[in-house]
């Protein structure tokens, strides 16, 4: 669920330019992000970034970390959402060439591990975007299909 949150952040700022999410929940089931947004999306705009993130996923991209000095974390990636305490090596999680955040979370080693991505809810408050997603892994699609 983590780096379909890294792949999510990297898509919506991509497309509509909004940061990484500046609030996030994550759990094994369902998981929600907030993003500072002009407007909500259309459903086709909420759709469009469910394809991508899937189309990304679908790609097997290799998942990897490295350790980073703090200084070099503050100068390179966000790390708004680091705690003060978090310590002199920072761990950045790297997907490919998409994606590189510091993260504390677990994380597979490819993408295509992750299963299939479903928003299943997207509304918009006051300048927050909030999406809630969930992941079917392959024992669910097998169940599907």
């Amino acid at each position: 669920m983590h780096t379909a949150e890294h792949i999510l952040n990297s898509v919506m700022d991509k497309m509509y330019h909004c940061g990484r999410s500046f609030n996030s929940h994550i759990e094994t089931k369902k998981s929600k992000c907030d993003y500072r947004i002009r407007k909500g999306l259309s459903d086709k705009e909420v759709r469009a970034v469910e394809r991508t993130v899937n189309e990304i996923i679908r790609m097997n991209v290799p998942v990897g970390e490295e350790l980073v000095s703090r200084r070099e974390a503050d100068k390179s990636y966000f790390t708004g959402k680091l705690p003060e305490n978090a310590g002199e090596e920072i761990r950045i999680i790297r997907i490919g060439n998409f994606d590189a955040c510091p993260c504390i979370g677990q994380h597979v080693s490819n993408t295509s591990e992750i299963g299939s991505f479903y928003i299943t809810s997207a509304d918009f408050n006051e300048g927050v975007l909030r999406i809630r997603f969930r992941i079917n892994d392959q024992e669910d699609n097998l169940k599907v299909n």
